[in-house]
């Protein structure tokens, strides 16, 4: 549709009637510039450009040349021998700028660029066979600046990889294979020749790796390097998560000889060095199903009326060595892995479950920090150090929160002192400045083949937060004690973990998104940021948005991350924080561990360069085990919804809205699915992007965030972990819920008159036409 003018910008090209033609000057210089840029290094004919653009007016053409000539002045284009035009090697504006590919449509993919304001726009044409996740070196059209416009690129050069190895399912054909990647942002299929396929069966989920780089003529070539087993099956399923995000599902044969060879006895030398603390009372509590304990509390009544709380934790240091196969795989894997069924840990199950375990009954090495306090909460005096315990009682959260409500059981008195002195310690963390983010956790409940049968969310009680706040002192406590330990001007190298403060921009954004529901958050003042979030998390809770706000509250803050630089925790309110309570489950406390024992063994502080580095890795991997996490929740998420019946209607809440549709959060399981635009049959809805809403245009009916819907289950999607979903009084709900059952069923109904032998001379038929299209496959 032709745009309408103004009156004012009518009245202003009447003033000044060349703005508009020199406004298409600078335009058509920019695109003549980027034409080159984009074809680099390719050369042109003066008459080239003039049918690139269309230019068949003699005068247009003539400013076209005019325009080539003011590029080679400026040195943005060459002229050759023979005539023809070139870019000049400096011409680009940048060449230079090295990022990560955001693949996130078929068509376009940003590249992420550090200390870019602007992500730049990468038409998938000019990927150069880049993939998502790839470090890449982008140069930079000219055009997006010279307009104001986002800035838009190619890539010149691949630096690394992100992956060699993609999962997904096989598909076999008669000459060839094909593999359809699990990722989301990978979007063609993976060629693999017939005899690379290993025991892959049709359907079977596998690993490739990638012999053959994508290019725009050819597809992606692989070969089978792994069969997980049977698309849809658990094992497979949580498997190919692991390797779709580069975790490892099991220990190389030479770091599991290395940790069944350390000796299981604690020698009497080994004991002397330490302080013995195996006849104060000390236990564990931990998740019901935990099998390793890295942590235990003791508590001893002191003769002034104190009280002495002991926090330790494993000495994994103790057993894993520098310079050692555990060492090295500990620092690769870098963090324990929770999925949905399982845990893949960071060191050998000898070590997880085994020698470093605080298990009940059995001395224990560990490295502790004590604390002697008053029955108000009131730090008088705190020691560091290693030391052997011996627990006496592991409590699961449940059998200790059962004592702190009845006083029955083991240890009433202990714990609910503990639970007072926490309570305390909490209270003071929320004064000064610290953020109640109680996100909710998913959790399911499986049969013995992994099929969820149910769903619930974890309720955190006091016997969680008791621990939680001992360990958030030890944390804090050690990152102090490390720093006033620093000698003069050079403070002593830590391995922190810190939280910076929100990004205005994001928290602004934040703000707006709540008050569209009814909720304030203070912005405009930092030291009212912390208070003013708590109040509308407390006011919040129990209600249907509680997940969808805290969700999007966690988001808006900054990552947390590991680094050597003293930045403080903004979440906690803490000045200095570090990791000390887990090192059975993160390296970065293995690293805490070893540095404050230099330091109490007085050395000087250690170089920082190799431990930032170390930070970043640790960083990088907890972010893609949260990621694997999160994948594993999905997929359980989706495999539930999928076993629902398609009249059954759920309460939800909207948590996006785009131009393709509505984001729906079904408050029952906390999953996720999509109502498509197509799909509200009702009317034509367009998008009113400031006001987060899609508005239909005969009925002004409006969908917004945070609106409360029915909704009903129109399909899922195991394989790609998305759900489809219908408004519960569209007038498409029951039809298309019968269509889908008919439509199951005449699956089910072929499924059982034709086996794959017996239908391989049809299906040879029909996949000849794939093989002669590149393998391109309907979805």
């Amino acid at each position: 549709m032709k745009r309408k003018t103004s009156p004012r910008e009518h009245k202003e090209k009447k003033a000044n009637p060349n703005r508009t033609l020199l406004s298409f000057v600078d335009s058509l210089k920019a695109d003549i510039a980027a034409f080159f840029e984009i074809n680099h290094p390719a050369t042109f004919r003066a008459q080239d450009v003039h049918d690139h653009f269309g230019a068949t007016d003699k005068k247009l053409r003539q400013l076209v040349n005019e325009l080539m000539h003011e590029l080679h002045d400026s040195g943005k284009l060459l002229r050759q021998n023979d005539g023809t035009y070139s870019l000049a090697d400096t011409a680009a504006v940048e060449t230079g700028l090295v990022g990560r590919v955001d693949h996130v449509n078929r068509n376009f993919a940003f590249v992420i660029s550090e200390g870019q304001e602007t992500d730049i726009y990468v038409e998938t044409d000019f990927l150069k066979g880049a993939q998502d996740g790839d470090t890449v070196r982008v140069q930079v059209f000219s055009d997006g600046r010279a307009r104001g416009q986002r800035l838009e690129g190619r890539v010149t050069e691949i630096v690394t990889r992100g992956r060699t190895e993609v999962v997904g399912v096989i598909e076999i054909w008669p000459k060839y294979a094909l593999v359809e990647p699990d990722h989301r942002k990978l979007y063609e299929p993976i060629h693999i020749p017939l005899d690379q396929i290993q025991k892959a069966n049709d359907g079977d989920k596998v690993i490739v790796k990638i012999v053959q780089w994508p290019s725009r003529t050819r597809k992606a070539e692989g070969e089978v390097i792994e069969v997980l087993g049977k698309a849809g099956d658990n094992n497979a399923e949580m498997h190919a998560i692991l390797a779709e995000f580069g975790l490892p599902n099991r220990f190389p044969e030479e770091v599991e000889k290395e940790a069944q060879a350390i000796s299981e006895v604690i020698s009497e030398d080994e004991i002397a060095r330490r302080k013995d603390m195996r006849g104060v009372t000390t236990f564990t509590i931990d998740p019901v199903d935990a099998k390793d304990f890295d942590d235990a509390l003791s508590l001893r009544y002191l003769e002034n009326g104190h009280v002495e709380i002991g926090v330790h934790i494993a000495d994994v240091s103790h057993y894993v060595l520098p310079n050692t196969e555990l060492e090295n795989e500990a620092f690769r894997r870098a963090t324990s892995v929770y999925l949905v069924d399982r845990t893949v840990p960071m060191l050998p199950e000898k070590l997880s479950n085994g020698l470093c375990s605080l298990r009940p009954n059995e001395d224990r090495l560990a490295f502790s920090a004590v604390f002697e306090m008053t029955t108000k909460g009131k730090l008088i005096s705190e020691w560091f150090g290693r030391t052997v315990i011996h627990s006496d009682r592991r409590f699961s959260y449940e059998e200790a929160q059962e004592v702190l409500e009845t006083s029955v059981g083991d240890y009433p008195e202990e714990l609910t002192l503990l639970n007072t002195l926490a309570k305390i310690l909490r209270k003071e963390r929320f004064k000064k400045g610290a953020i109640n983010f109680e996100t909710i956790e998913v959790r399911f409940r499986l049969d013995e083949n992994g099929k969820p049968l149910g769903i619930y969310q974890k309720e955190r009680k006091d016997s969680n937060k008791l621990i939680e706040e001992f360990m958030l002192l030890a944390n804090r406590r050690v990152a102090e004690f490390v720093f006033g330990l620093s000698k003069g001007k050079t403070k002593n190298t830590m391995v922190y973990r810190v939280h910076q403060a929100p990004d205005a921009d994001k928290l602004q954004s934040f703000a707006t998104f709540v008050a569209k529901l009814g909720y304030t958050v203070e912005v405009d003042d930092e030291k009212q940021i912390a208070k003013s979030m708590n109040s509308m998390l407390s006011e919040v809770e129990g209600k249907p948005e509680q997940n969808l706000i805290e969700s999007l509250a966690v988001r808006t803050m900054a990552k947390a991350r590991y680094t050597t630089e003293d930045l403080g925790h903004f979440g906690l309110a803490f000045r200095r924080y570090s990791h000390f309570t887990s090192p059975i489950r993160r390296y970065p406390d293995v690293l805490a561990h070893r540095l404050l024992q230099k330091y109490l063994d007085g050395a000087e502080a250690v170089n920082k360069d190799s431990l930032e580095d170390a930070c970043r890795h640790s960083s990088e991997r907890e972010r893609l085990a949260a990621e694997a996490e999160r994948a594993s929740i999905k997929y359980k998420q989706i495999e539930y919804m999928s076993s629902m019946d398609h009249e059954r209607e759920f309460a939800g809440i909207i948590t996006g809205v785009t131009e393709f549709g509505i984001f729906v959060e079904i408050t029952e399981t906390a999953s996720e699915g999509l109502i498509r635009v197509s799909d509200l049959g009702d009317d034509f809805y367009e998008l009113d992007k400031e006001n987060y809403r899609l508005v239909g245009q005969r009925t002004k009916k409006i969908y917004t965030f945070g609106d409360q819907v029915k909704v009903r289950v129109k399909e899922t999607n195991l394989a790609r972990r998305s759900m489809d979903l219908l408004l519960a009084d569209s007038p498409q709900a029951g039809t298309r819920s019968r269509r889908i059952e008919a439509t199951k069923a005449t699956k089910a109904a072929r499924r059982g008159t034709s086996s794959r032998s017996g239908n391989a001379r049809g299906k040879s038929k029909a996949k000849s036409k794939a093989s002669s299209s590149t393998g391109r496959r309907k979805r």
